[in-house]
């Protein structure tokens, strides 16, 4: 037999970028981070090692403040393929993995100081939900499900969750049988986001769907072990892959018609938007939905519309106005029934 004589992958110089990108990570790893925050380190903490190794970089201590705010301009620069440009979200991502290891490398002690502790990062923007449906829209789209089939009965209890909690979709995704709690009328959220358990409630009416899925749909989704414990199955016995979960409520919300689109998050926009119209403290909306700062939670203050209606119609001076009709009838002169 012939020997393999093509040469073997060259070896990552130990005070090299990728090296010390591989030591970050596998810290990370060690300090408990979340299986997200860890990938997203790894793919933007990459984009910047290869940017900067097509410049002729390939160790962390040749990177200057003013490298790292060249990176920074080229990320405003940088367009997709579509043309469009990367927006401030994205840039802010891959902006603070890249401070973040440049941090940790400082640290220890791999560099003299941190290149990246000084910069100027874009200004976050703060936008609305894209959509939040009304109390009668959601009731059109949860009510799309035939629960006449077995796995439409599921998916109505899952609808039916998203709603009465306003969870994360992988929050639901992980859900286990021993987490509901029927009694109490409870859910325990194992290991949200933050690596943070939380315990929501759950409404009546929610929690007779869950029941009817458990008694009379998941024992037939059940195959072997391998999703013993899981709530929400699917047809092959296992937990839902997350983009099949949003193509799943996506489906149902254009079904439903209402000229919004959407998927597992407009449940939760729609859930804090219309307990705050109804009543709710913010701060009890910040809980439930897991927020660590009550900031993220203010949002909704502003989505929540219909309070902030009432009182500009009760007290701005337009509304002493007569209607156009009304005016018609009048002679058009338009100044019967206006402030003088």
């Amino acid at each position: 037999m012939s020997k393999d004589t093509s040469p073997a992958a060259p070896t990552p110089a130990p005070d090299g970028m990728k090296a010390l990108h591989a030591k970050f990570l596998e810290w990370l790893a060690e300090r408990n981070y979340s299986a997200k925050t860890v990938k997203v380190r790894l793919l933007c903490v990459g984009y910047f090692i290869t940017w900067a190794e097509q410049r002729g970089l390939s160790k962390p201590g040749e990177v200057t403040k003013p490298v790292v705010e060249r990176y920074q301009r080229y990320l405003f620069n940088l367009r997709k393929e579509n043309g469009d440009p990367l927006s401030t979200r994205t840039q802010i991502s891959r902006l603070a993995a890249v401070q973040a290891w440049f941090k940790w490398l400082a640290k220890k002690n791999y560099i003299p100081f941190n290149p990246a502790g000084d910069l100027d990062m874009p200004r976050q923007e703060h936008r609305l939900p894209r959509a939040v449906l009304t109390e009668r829209e959601v009731e059109l789209v949860i009510a799309q499900p035939d629960v006449n089939d077995p796995l439409r009965l599921r998916d109505r209890a899952v609808l039916e969750t998203l709603y009465s909690t306003g969870m994360r979709r992988m929050e639901l995704i992980g859900l286990k049988t021993y987490d509901l709690d029927a009694e109490r009328g409870t859910v325990l959220i194992r290991q949200g986001k933050g690596k943070k358990d939380r315990m929501v409630p759950i409404g009546d009416r929610a929690l007779s769907w869950v029941s009817r899925y458990l008694r009379e749909v998941r024992p037939k989704l059940l195959i072997g072990d391998g999703g013993r414990d899981v709530l929400f199955l699917t047809h092959f016995g296992e937990a839902f892959h997350p983009e099949y979960l949003t193509r799943l409520v996506a489906e149902y919300v254009s079904a439903a018609q209402v000229g919004k689109k959407g998927s597992c998050h407009i449940f939760r926009h729609s859930c804090a938007t219309l307990m705050l119209e109804g009543g709710a403290d913010v701060r009890f909306i910040q809980a439930m939905l897991g927020h660590a700062k009550l900031d993220t939670t203010m949002v909704y203050t502003q989505v929540s519309i219909r309070m902030l209606k009432q009182v500009h119609a009760a007290t701005h001076p337009a509304k002493l106005n007569r209607k156009p009709d009304e005016e018609a009838e009048d002679g058009g002169n338009g100044t019967s029934g206006q402030v003088q």
